[in-house]
């Protein structure tokens, strides 16, 4: 049994490795399940462990066998050795294994490759599974000094004129971009992407931001500020296509094919939408900003505030130099969420007030308290 994959990778990089994968060479199903591991996968075989539940793999071969990346057949048996179940695998920094006794089994010299800062493929497979292109730019993404092997780029690039990106899942797409998008330098998956060809083939939209480079650059710098400002997934994505031609219903329509959760979707239209609202407060009267407030739904969510504020915020650095460039409409905006959420609902029901009457007194309440914060600005 050899521990394989990432956590070997991060091991040699002094990183905390994630979850730990094995491969089991030389066993077959019977004698795993004898010894109390617990059979799972549809796929190919792979098990359980009775003690810590952890993955144990049989080591296998794949062999292609139609379009896109399931069109694979497995072929696992004793005879299978740990190399040829490591050259199946896509990056040589992905192709190397621990044995129990520590000792490193390296046959595609995946250590040089990391100490060289180089992602490399390690066979003509890697044309096989479209998926792989997506798992390149998300790892040059996560290394981002690292730099892509010539070969690879251009098995790639043939890869996508061979139309076997088009065959990619939108589930999958979203999952390694999602992925990528929650490192440093998110904005290195999309460069990747383009630079092969395959940007406009599984992200048309973000793809056409590029009509105007200039735009589509500062667009990709504000999603690496939101990076740096630790924003959370939504608000990454909200800041990445915000800028979408035909927003914010293009926007549904590129969640809805990718499958993006719910809340990466709302706030990515919620701030198209509101985005210049947001920074043109001082244009605004009180019956506007709760609007905008309502639109957020601040009153039962009051963290979407400072989330959109982030994504803003995000979007105003990447046009300016300045990072420490005056920003007051954040403050404005804490300032009169505070005061909309300070009314009392409450206390208007205790005096008696009910239905309509309830709600106009609540809203004409939350208007006054507004009003009060924007005229405080104002003098």
């Amino acid at each position: 049994m050899y521990q394989v994959g990432g956590s070997v990778r991060d091991r040699l990089l002094g990183l905390v490795p994630g979850d730990r994968d094995f491969v089991v060479v030389g066993a077959g199903p019977q004698e795993l399940v004898r010894r109390g591991f617990r059979a799972v996968g549809r796929d190919f075989p792979v098990f359980l462990h009775p003690d810590t539940g952890e993955e144990y793999a049989l080591a296998r071969t794949e062999r292609k066998q139609g379009r896109g990346y399931q069109g694979f057949v497995f072929h696992t048996g004793s005879e299978v050795t740990l190399e040829q179940d490591l050259a199946r695998r896509d990056l040589t920094i992905n192709a190397m294994a621990l044995a129990p006794d520590g000792q490193l089994v390296d046959p595609y010299n995946g250590r040089l490759d990391l100490q060289a800062g180089c992602l490399r493929h390690i066979t003509d497979a890697f044309r096989e599974d479209p998926v792989r292109i997506l798992r390149l730019a998300r790892f040059a993404t996560r290394f981002e000094a690292f730099e892509i092997a010539a070969k690879t780029l251009n098995l790639c690039r043939e890869m996508v004129e061979n139309q076997e990106v088009s065959h990619l899942v939108p589930e999958r797409v979203w999952q390694e971009m999602s992925r990528a998008m929650m490192h440093q330098r998110p904005s290195r998956f999309f460069d990747v992407l383009r630079e092969v060809g395959a940007l406009g083939v599984v992200l048309p939209e973000i793809d056409a931001l590029f009509q105007d480079p200039v735009e589509a650059r500062k667009q990709f710098r504000a999603l690496d500020i939101a990076a740096d400002l630790n924003a959370d997934l939504p608000v990454r994505f909200g800041v990445l296509v915000s800028r979408v031609t035909g927003a914010p219903s293009a926007i549904e329509q590129l969640a809805e094919r990718l499958r993006v959760p719910r809340d990466c979707r709302q706030m990515a239209c919620l701030v198209s939408a509101l985005k210049e609202d947001i920074e043109a407060v001082f244009q605004l009267d009180a019956p506007d900003v709760l609007n905008v407030l309502r639109r957020l739904d601040v009153f039962r969510k009051p963290g979407r505030m400072a989330d959109m504020l982030l994504a803003c915020r995000a979007d105003k650095l990447a046009g300016c130099d300045r990072s420490d460039d005056p920003w007051p409409q954040a403050e404005i905006w804490r300032g009169v969420t505070a005061a909309a959420r300070s009314a009392d609902g409450g206390a208007l029901h205790r005096a008696g007030l009910r239905g309509r009457e309830l709600a106009d007194a609540l809203q004409s309440e939350r208007i006054e308290r507004i009003a009060a914060v924007l005229e405080d600005w104002d003098a």
